[in-house]
């Protein structure tokens, strides 16, 4: 029996690796760049790395723990058991490696070092979203929040990295608050990226007097569904079939040969979507 890729990414082993892998790249961020730089990132990391400086006392790693019990707490009650497992998992190795990683990457630009850690800790959040699990803290609320409310990870992860800043003043300099702020905001935007990777899709809607023979055509040449939708023409009257189709990137010029070559005078839109969940596309993941 031959296993699909939608399989691998709900065994256990696969999804310790994400957590893994990303906890390393955020820890690697945080400790050799954000805070060598005396800058803070979102989330509860940052948090756990403005109480280092306000307080002096403990690690960024041990900080990061004693933030999580409560938090913990609330994802046990509304969360699944399985998110929570692989949560705490990810919230262990996250602490080692924030106390493991000991070396700093020389990086004189300040705004280079805003860029460069906003890659890594978004890139290593994005990775460790993309299991079934997270590394704790502010990724549990956001996960609820997603999940009950259907605010996007990435929007509630800024917003609370905002008002973090803004507990900041006082506490830090006002360029280091700024540069954290693009820091934060890099984050964002590749997490997102990362959390969508392997997702986005184009979406096709194709109308055309031929839309039967086009259909085929993409079916047959394309290896892709297609759905006629039931159209009318605004200033002609006349019923037609639209299609709707989805797609990915590489294919999105392989449609346009079928379409054209089949009715030049066809009319071809091509969307953008944020995530596809069905059978030959992406499964949907249930935390």
């Amino acid at each position: 029996m031959k296993l699909k890729f939608q399989d691998i990414t709900y065994s256990v082993p696969w999804n310790l690796f994400l957590i893994t892998l990303g906890s390393v790249i955020l820890a690697v961020g945080l400790k050799s760049i954000i805070i060598p730089h005396g800058m803070i990132t979102g989330g509860f990391s940052g948090l756990s790395i403005l109480l280092l400086y306000y307080t002096g006392t403990l690690t960024p790693g041990l900080w990061f723990l004693l933030l999580n019990i409560p938090v913990f707490i609330l994802g046990w009650k509304f969360i699944s058991k399985r998110f929570l497992y692989y949560s705490l998992f990810g919230m262990i190795v996250l602490t080692i490696c924030l106390d493991l990683t000991n070396f700093k990457i020389e990086i004189a630009d300040p705004w280079l070092a805003a860029l460069a850690g906003g890659i890594l800790s978004g890139a290593g959040v994005g990775i460790v979203f993309r299991s079934l699990g997270s590394s704790g803290g502010n990724d549990i609320i956001s996960i609820l929040l997603n999940q009950k409310f259907g605010i996007r990870i990435g929007t509630f992860n800024f917003i609370f990295s905002f008002v973090l800043f803004l507990f900041s003043f006082g506490t830090m300099e006002t360029d280091l608050i700024l540069y954290s702020m693009a820091t934060s905001y890099i984050a964002s935007l590749v997490m997102e990226s990362c959390i969508t990777l392997f997702n986005q899709r184009k979406m096709v809607i194709i109308i055309s007097e031929k839309s039967r023979p086009i259909a085929d055509e993409i079916i047959k040449k394309i290896n892709r569904g297609a759905t006629f939708l039931k159209g009318e023409g605004a200033y002609t009257g006349k019923s037609k079939d639209i299609i709707l189709t989805v797609v990915n990137t590489f294919q999105i010029k392989r449609i346009e040969e079928v379409v054209f070559g089949i009715d030049p005078d066809a009319f071809l839109i091509t969307e953008n979507t944020f995530n596809v969940l069905g059978k030959g596309f992406s499964k949907r993941k249930v935390y």
